[in-house]
């Protein structure tokens, strides 16, 4: 069985429909994940930290599908 990797992280952005980071020395790296479950998890927690910040934004990335592009039937 493969790991499937998610990145969970945020900051402060320049408008919250983006993903415009202003300082990505300040970046919060929340942690790496081994399911989307587990990273969804970690991704409310630290959101819900912040949920009265709208300058602060946290989200799930896929390492998985940047590592194998191909593997969710993508075609890179």
């Amino acid at each position: 069985m493969s790991s499937k990797l998610h990145l969970v992280f945020g900051g402060r952005v320049s408008d919250p429909r983006t993903l415009d980071f202003t300082d990505l020395s300040t970046i919060d790296i929340v942690g790496v994940y081994p399911d989307y479950k587990s990273a969804e998890k970690a991704w409310r927690g630290a959101a819900q930290r912040t949920v009265d910040d709208a300058e602060m934004k946290y989200v799930v990335v896929h390492l998985h599908r940047l590592l194998d592009p191909g593997e969710d039937g993508n075609v890179a």
